[in-house]
C-alpha cells in the first residue's frame, strides 16, 4: 500500500518494516500500533483521502508504549492504538499519554468506554462469549456465573487465568459481585474445567471440535477468524462445530472488552493527530473498523455486519471498563490463589 508506510524514527521496533516516510512533518501523523496493519490500512486510506494527511506505522505485537517512554520528549509517536483496556491504562500509568479535549470524540464515544480524564477511548468492542457445541450443549443461554455450577464439571475450556482476555472477564466479575464472591465463582469454574488452562481461544473451539470439552470461553471476533480461514480451512470445521452464546443476556449484559487508542504525551503532530482520533471514532470509520475486525463499533447507530449480526444479538455490560481495569490486579492475584492454572483438582 504506497500511502501508508512504516515510521521507524531512531532504534528499532520488533516486527516493524522500515518503509521511507514521503511526506513533511506538516502533513503526517505518526502511529504506533498493537493492531496489525493489514487491519487498519483501509481506514488510513480512507483518512488520507478525505484529510490529505499521511500516517506512517509502527507495528510491533509488544513494548511499544515502553518505546515511548524511552524516546521521552523525541518520541515522534503521535497516536497509540491498541487493544485491550490494560494496555491503554497501562500507557497512560506509564505517563506517554495526554487528555485529548473533543466533542466529537466525546460525543460518538460513550462515556463507559472511555477514560475518565480523556486519555483514552474505544473504538470497537467484543464480547467475551461462550463458544458451546451444537451436538453437546442443548441450551440457548447461560450466565457467567453458571460456568461454576457443577454440572459443567469436566466440561469446560479455557485459556490462560492470567492472559489479558481471562482477566478481563473475572475483573467485572469482582466489580459485580465483589472479590470474596469472584473468588468463590472463580474457584468453582476451575474444577469445572476439562483440563489445564492452556492455548489460544481458537485453540479451545479446536478442543470442543475433538470432544475434549463442550464449551469455552473465547472473544466473538475469533468466530469470524474462524469462519473465514482459507490459509487453515479445518478451522471452519471447529467454527461450525459450535454456537455462540452471549452471557447474562437477560440480565447486565455481556462482559465486552475493547480496542481503542490514545493522544501521545508529546505528539508532534498533535493537530493531526486529533484529526485521526476524530475520524476514527466517526460513522464512517466505525463500521468499516469493526467490520474488517469482526468486532463492534462503538458509536451508537453504526452499522455492525451481517456476518457478526449472524452470531446472535449482544447486550453489552454497561459498566465503565475503566473500572474493571481497575480491577486486574486483584483479578491476577486470584487466579494465583485459587490455582486457576494448574486445572481442576481431580
Amino acid at each position: 500500500m504506497n500511502s501508508i508506510c512504516k515510521f521507524i524514527g531512531s532504534g528499532v521496533v520488533a516486527g516493524a518494516m522500515l518503509l521511507p516516510v514521503t511526506a513533511s512533518a506538516e502533513e503526517v501523523v505518526n502511529i504506533y500500533s498493537y493492531r496489525q496493519p493489514e487491519l487498519i490500512n483501509p481506514l488510513l486510506d480512507a483518512f488520507e483521502k478525505k484529510t490529505g494527511v499521511k500516517a506512517n506505522v509502527v507495528f510491533a505485537k509488544s513494548g511499544l508504549a515502553e518505546r515511548m517512554k524511552a524516546e521521552g520528549a523525541n518520541s515522534p509517536a503521535d497516536v497509540l492504538l491498541t487493544v485491550d483496556i490494560s494496555r491503554l491504562q497501562g500507557a497512560k500509568e506509564l505517563g506517554v499519554t495526554q487528555a485529548v479535549d473533543s466533542d466529537v470524540i466525546d460525543g460518538n464515544v460513550p462515556a463507559n468506554l472511555r477514560d475518565s480524564e480523556d486519555h483514552w477511548f474505544g473504538l470497537t468492542t467484543r464480547a467475551r462469549v461462550v463458544y458451546a457445541s451444537k451436538d453437546r450443549v442443548d441450551q440457548d443461554s447461560i450466565t457467567y456465573e453458571e460456568l461454576a455450577d457443577p454440572k459443567w464439571k469436566g466440561r469446560i475450556c479455557t485459556r490462560s487465568g492470567q492472559h489479558v482476555y481471562t482477566l478481563g472477564l473475572i475483573s467485572s466479575m469482582i466489580v459485580h459481585h465483589g472479590e470474596a464472591e469472584a473468588e468463590k465463582w472463580l474457584e468453582g469454574v476451575k474444577e469445572n474445567l476439562a483440563r489445564k488452562p492452556t492455548g489460544n481461544d481458537r485453540a479451545q473451539v479446536k478442543s470442543i471440535y475433538a470432544g475434549e470439552c463442550d464449551i469455552s470461553l473465547g472473544n466473538t471476533y475469533y468466530m469470524g477468524k474462524m469462519e473465514t480461514n482459507e490459509k487453515d480451512p479445518e478451522q471452519k470445521d471447529w467454527a461450525a462445530s459450535v454456537r455462540l452464546l452471549f452471557p447474562n443476556s437477560e440480565g447486565r449484559g455481556s462482559h465486552v472488552n475493547i480496542s481503542g487508542m490514545s493522544l501521545a504525551k508529546n505528539a508532534p503532530n498533535k493537530d493531526n493527530a486529533v484529526k485521526l482520533m476524530e475520524f476514527l471514532s466517526s460513522a464512517e470509520a466505525q463500521a468499516q473498523y469493526a467490520a474488517d475486525n469482526f468486532e463492534y463499533p462503538v458509536l451508537a447507530g453504526a452499522e455492525v455486519s451481517d456476518r457478526v449480526k449472524g452470531w446472535g444479538t449482544l447486550k453489552a455490560d454497561p459498566v465503565s471498563i475503566e473500572e474493571v481495569g481497575n480491577a486486574r490486579r486483584t483479578a491476577s492475584e486470584l487466579v494465583d490463589k485459587v490455582g486457576f492454572d494448574n486445572g481442576p483438582s481431580s
